[in-house]
Parts: C-alpha cells; sequence; structure tokens
C-alpha cells in the first residue's frame, strides 16, 4: 500500500470492472442522513402518512417473501414470528403490542409504514437500517399475518 497509485475519486480507472474510482454504495443500504419521508416523527405525523401514503407495491409472493426476511430480521426479536408481541425481547423489555390486534388491523399501510420508520412509543426507529421499499413489503407482509386464515397455515412461522 506504500506504493500504491492514488487516484482522483473522479477520474477514470483501468483497474475497476465499471472503470470508475468513485464505487456507488451497495445494493440495498439507506444513506446515512437520508429522509425517505417529508415527515416528521410523532402521532399527528402518523396519522398525516396514514392518509397520505399508499403503498407502491402489489402484494405478490415475490414482495411477500423480501416482507417475511426484512420482519425475521427487523422485528421478530420483538414482536415475535407470528406478530403476537412475544419475542426474545420481552424477557426483560416490556411486552410490544400484538400486530395482531385490532387496533393494528386497523391502521392504514402508510401509518405503519411511518411507524417502522420513526418508531413510537418504545419502537426505535428502523429508517436507517430498512431501505424504503423493504418497509412497504413488510407493510404487505404484516398484513398477510394479520389475515385469520392466511396466520392459521403452518407454512407462516
Amino acid at each position: 500500500m506504500v506504493s500504491s497509485v492514488p487516484y482522483d475519486s473522479f477520474a477514470p480507472n483501468p483497474n475497476t470492472p465499471d472503470g470508475k474510482t468513485l464505487l456507488g454504495p451497495a445494493k440495498g443500504t439507506v444513506p446515512r442522513g437520508f429522509k425517505p419521508l417529508h415527515l416528521a416523527s410523532g402521532p399527528e405525523e402518523a396519522a398525516r402518512a396514514g392518509r397520505e401514503l399508499k403503498n407502491p407495491y402489489p402484494a405478490s409472493p415475490e414482495v411477500l417473501a423480501r416482507g417475511q426476511v426484512a420482519f425475521q430480521r427487523y422485528c421478530t426479536p420483538c414482536h415475535g414470528s407470528g406478530g403476537l408481541g412475544d419475542g426474545l425481547v420481552t424477557a426483560r423489555f416490556p411486552m410490544p403490542p400484538s400486530l395482531l390486534g385490532e387496533h393494528a388491523k386497523g391502521l392504514p399501510d402508510g401509518q405503519i409504514f411511518h411507524i417502522i420508520t420513526h418508531g413510537q412509543g418504545l419502537m426505535p426507529a428502523h429508517g436507517s437500517q430498512v431501505a424504503p421499499e423493504d418497509r412497504w413489503k413488510l407493510v404487505h407482509y404484516i398484513r398477510t399475518l394479520q389475515n385469520p386464515a392466511r396466520t392459521a397455515r403452518k407454512d407462516v412461522p
């Protein structure tokens, strides 16, 4: 590394596959400081998000599969694999609300997206960890958990 050739960030580089010195961010990452919503945190803004934001992704097997992966990664520790609020974290912290309750079922998709992004109550914000498209897919997966016929199936964790 002592004798490596320094390249200017925006200069061409023959040693990289795309010929650029400055590499782009990895696919699916959320840049620091990126504000995906033009809404602040808080219950009033969450209600506004519920009115204004609509899920841009149709429910498909691919979308639900990606939502399930994100749910297992980010939500299961607190909410449990079935969304009942019985995750491992509840051994030492207060139990979160069930995602299968009537209150959660009545929330609009945009409000759930806002809660995932900014957090609510004891739930921390996940906007810096979960890409916006994965948050929408999470909303679809949560909706499948809330459907009683779907929740009773053995293939849903």
